[in-house]
């Protein structure tokens, strides 16, 4: 019998306005067990925005004895490349004791439609003696959960979902995973989804999580411009369904701002990007496109 754990973090979840219950939820029904790190400003970790007991509270009418909380200290002084972002990522991956590990990060979905795919996926991962990990494809929301982001500066493909036990490791700000020797990890392909709303809440909460992120990368006295919503090129509208989790956040924060009345804001180095998207988008290939991973089946 196949063991399935699910592992994701958050911080400040609250005070950011992350989906990070519906995250968690959204993986729930795949997993055994599902490892929750949750980050403090203390070492002590007694100071959070209330985060940690919100999913105390919120997770006690579930499968209760599924969630594993831990709770760790984000260290002011770790500013460099957003790694402390795969640090806390490993903290809870090193607590998983599944044959395979389901990641999920706090503003990223898994739709109910995909679970039958996502099973397939698990059986034919451990069948395949060479494969490390499973790929997804990625829906990028932006400004809205009714648009994504379509263009070669979002990420098409994402591993998430791991073998354990093969020291494997978080990388660099956590988008993936590497081997410990930082080689990439060979994957077979799936259909399945992750539904990615990072960039679809209020303007609001996006300006306190964009110079909250800052600082994981410049340092904690940088300070970030204010942020607003612009459209950008590589918007389109978004026409399929969302998981079902995700319905009362999606209300709650559905923005007012109809972002593709706005003109389209071009920088003169979009003009590469545009070429490349128009080539995808007659092809289907995008050239020159970033792969943490191998594939292999």
């Amino acid at each position: 019998m196949t063991k399935v754990s699910g592992f994701t973090f958050i911080k400040n979840g609250l005070t950011l306005g992350y989906p990070f219950k519906e995250s968690i939820l959204s993986i729930s029904p795949l997993c055994d067990e599902v490892v929750i790190n949750v980050g403090f400003e203390d070492r002590e970790c007694t100071k959070d925005d209330g985060t940690y007991e919100y999913l105390r509270e919120s997770l006690k009418d579930t499968e209760t004895t599924k969630y594993i909380f831990l709770k760790s200290w984000w260290d002011p002084e770790k500013t460099k490349s957003g790694l402390i972002l795969s640090e806390q990522t490993n903290i809870a991956l090193e607590k998983i004791s599944g044959d395979v590990g389901i990641y999920i990060q706090g503003d990223e979905a898994i739709h109910e439609n995909d679970f039958d795919e996502i099973k397939t996926a698990i059986q034919r991962l451990l069948k395949h003696p060479s494969a490390d990990a499973v790929l997804f494809n990625y829906h990028h929301f932006f400004g809205s959960v009714d648009i994504e982001k379509v263009t070669k500066k979002t990420y098409r493909n994402e591993l998430r979902l791991i073998r354990n036990g093969r020291g494997i490791k978080s990388w660099l700000d956590a988008q993936g995973f590497r081997i410990e020797d930082d080689s990439k990890l060979k994957c077979i392909k799936s259909s399945a989804e992750i539904y990615h709303y990072g960039w679809a809440r209020s303007e609001q909460l996006m300006d306190k999580k964009t110079k909250e992120f800052s600082k994981l990368y410049h340092g904690k006295d940088f300070k970030a411009q204010d942020f607003s919503y612009e459209r950008v090129w590589g918007l389109r509208k978004f026409h399929g369904t969302h998981p079902k989790v995700m319905n009362s956040w999606i209300e709650e924060n559905r923005n007012a701002i109809d972002i593709l009345s706005l003109p389209v804001k071009l920088k003169l180095s979009d003009s590469r990007i545009i070429l490349s998207d128009f080539i995808e988008y007659l092809t289907g290939h995008r050239f020159g496109e970033y792969k943490n991973y191998i594939i292999v089946d």
